[in-house]
Order: structure tokens, then sequence, then C-alpha cells
């Protein structure tokens, strides 16, 4: 196991009083949302989904914080100028960006330039645009944090989803770099690297998750991680060893085997 670089528990009077969380209807945005109102930090909530969006809220303003919610399409023009409108007047100590996802899966050279600008502007645009929004006030206040949410598919190239592992690799790359400016300034930055997780869309996706040689986490599970790991960046990979190893596996200078063995297991992931 990695030390942290500087470990530190999660304090309510450094992250809070109010948090942002993008991409906090269900799953592992909404377990954050759930273990941040426990610590009586409020929440600002932002998703496409109305309905779940809302049915967390009033879950999290069931634990007597304040909630406030945004539904949004984070692809948009004009997203990141909504979402600043939503946070309005609020004291933010955290900045949680967890929406990021694959929406769109094709072989490069066959694909629908249109959905794969969406897959870049939804992982890197959108993400950038909200920290460049949120970032300075961050910066002037001294304290906070600034969690990215990342995968281990931005270790190394998958097929049908190329732009996707891409769009991962960067914005590990890019939050070591942050994470580097930000230090000085009292803020905590993280991205915490996700294997496979039991998430509603993962389940919608059809994944089969009980394959043997997966180590498949919880939104629970996720969510405590991500709380403990805010003050130990750059990267916190989440999932116990078998993720930090396939982590340092798929780091490797081997670039032909690890790729192609990678391949065949998410293959088998998906019941191809």
């Amino acid at each position: 196991m990695s030390t942290p670089v500087n470990p530190k528990p999660f304090d309510p009077a450094t992250y809070g009083p109010w948090a942002l969380v993008v991409g906090g209807s269900e799953g592992v945005g909404a377990e954050i949302a759930f273990r941040l109102a426990d610590q009586g930090v409020s929440t600002v909530l932002v998703a496409r989904k109305t309905g779940p969006l809302e049915e967390t809220a009033e879950a999290v303003r069931a634990k007597g914080v304040e909630c406030r919610t945004l539904s949004v399409d984070l692809t948009e023009p004009g997203a990141t100028e909504g979402i600043a409108a939503a946070c309005e007047g609020l004291d933010l100590g955290l900045i949680v960006l967890n929406a990021g996802a694959n929406t769109y899966g094709s072989e490069f050279v066959e694909s629908d330039m249109a959905q794969v600008q969406k897959v870049i502007d939804l992982n890197i645009t959108s993400p950038m645009q909200i920290i460049r929004q949120f970032g300075p006030g961050l910066k002037a206040r001294g304290r906070g944090g600034i969690v990215v949410m990342g995968s281990m598919a931005g270790y190394l190239g998958h097929a049908d989803m190329s732009v996707y592992s891409a769009a991962k690799a960067f914005s590990r790359v890019f939050v070591e770099g942050l994470w580097l400016e930000m230090r000085e300034y009292g803020v905590d930055v993280v991205e915490v690297i996700l294997g496979v997780v039991r998430t509603p869309a993962m389940v919608r996706a059809g994944l089969d998750m009980d394959l043997p040689g997966f180590t498949v986490s919880e939104p629970e599970e996720v969510a405590e991680e991500v709380l403990a790991s805010i003050g130990n960046g750059p990267i916190h990979v989440c999932g116990g060893e078998n993720n930090r190893k396939g982590v340092e596996f798929s780091s490797g200078v081997e670039r032909g085997r690890i790729v192609a063995g990678s391949h065949k297991r998410m293959k088998a992931l998906r019941g191809n």
C-alpha cells in the first residue's frame, strides 16, 4: 500500500460548510452527499436526471442539512454558468466532480465525431471549466478541496472506448499538476481512481460484475474512501490492494502485452 503524501482526517471546517457534488443524483455521488451530510456539510447536487436528483436531495435534507439541486446536461453550453448561479452566495469548501462517464462506444475510425466530442466535453472540458470557475475562490479562502473521480481505464488504451480512456489519462495528469499548484494555497486536490463499482449506471450497462479476478466496490465503500482520501493527493486508487496492483501493472513499459491482456479481460466483463 502506498503511503499518503499528506494524510489527514476529513475536517468539516476545512471542506464545509457547503460542497458542490457534480454527478450527485445516484450511486457514488449520492453516497458522498449522504456522508457529507453526516458531517454537517450542506450540498449543491448537480445531475442530468431530475427525478433521482430530487429523491437524493430529500434524503440529504432529512439528515438535517441544506441541499440545493440543479438539473443540467454538462455537455451543453452554459452549464458551468448555471452551476455558478446555483452556488451564488455560498461558502464552498469542497468540489466533487463525479459526472465523468463513457457515454459512447465505437471503433474510432467508424465513430460519430459529435458523440466523441460529448465524451471529451463530459470528461475533460466540463471538469476543467468547473475547476476554473470555483478554484479561485478556494485559493483565496486558503483551505478546501477538489476531488475528481478517475478510472483505471485511464492507465491504458481500450478498444471501442479509446477516447474515454484517453480522457481519463488526461484527467489524471492534469490533476497531478493542479495538486502541485493548489497545495501552495492550502487547498487539497485528489483524483480518486475507480475500478469496477456496482453503480446503477454499471448495472444498466449490463456488465458482468461477478466474473472472477475483478474487485467490485460498492458505492458506499467508495464514498467512505473518497472522504478519507481528500488530503492524500494527488492520486488515490480506490478498492484495495488488487486495484493498486492493477494500476501498477497497467503502468508498465511492455505496452503491447499489457493492453492486449486488458482487452481480453474487458471483453469478458462485457460478456463478449
